[in-house]
């Protein structure tokens, strides 16, 4: 058991028989009232974003988090399979517990989240970013490079992510998997 000065980013707490991570955390002083603790929280095993207050010294429940590496295999009608890099274990990950499905390609290592207390993966996390090959681009017309125009380009995954004009199909890019914008070129 805990209390709520030892809150944290990134802290996954029990609370309402669900789950959630620390987003973001401060404290409240007042000249007569306690001390209270407020925290931004985002749902681990729900998608629900909340806010919480507790009076300062109160009790809260954090979880025990494992953070695992894992490889992506395939995806197939069950959902998600992924295959521990140490044991090569298999497990099975429903589509809304991977953060960015739309980058994940065959082979790519991946971080699972395991809550310790039943063995259950909680989510699963992609790199920040991941080096991809344009598969599909529209060509760009020579000289339009003034402006920061972006055209749409299709990537192995599948997924479409808008880049710049000079990027053409056969091309390596770096993509951010939080936010699905393009990085940079890469070279071979």
């Amino acid at each position: 058991m805990a209390n709520t000065s030892d809150i944290s980013r990134g802290l996954i707490v029990k609370l309402d028989g669900s789950l959630y991570t620390v987003v973001e955390f401060g404290e409240n002083k007042t000249a007569r009232a306690a001390a209270k603790v407020w925290a931004k929280l985002k749902g681990v095993d729900n998608n629900r974003s909340i806010e919480k207050t507790w009076n300062s010294g109160d009790t809260i429940y954090p979880v025990r988090v494992e953070r695992k590496n894992y490889q992506f295999l395939y995806q197939d009608d069950m959902g998600y399979n992924f295959m521990d890099n140490e044991t090569f274990e298999q497990i099975i990950v429903s589509g809304d517990m991977v953060d960015a499905p739309q980058f994940l390609k065959d082979g790519q290592e991946v971080s699972v989240l395991i809550n310790t207390e039943t063995e259950q993966p909680m989510s699963v996390e992609l790199p920040d970013k991941i080096v991809t090959k344009v598969t599909y681009s529209e060509p760009g017309m020579k000289g339009d490079t003034a402006t920061r125009t972006l055209k749409a380009a299709t990537i192995e995954t599948g997924a479409t992510v808008m880049v710049p004009l000079f990027v053409n199909e056969g091309d390596v890019i770096r993509v951010n998997t939080k936010t699905g914008d393009y990085i940079e070129r890469v070279k071979e």
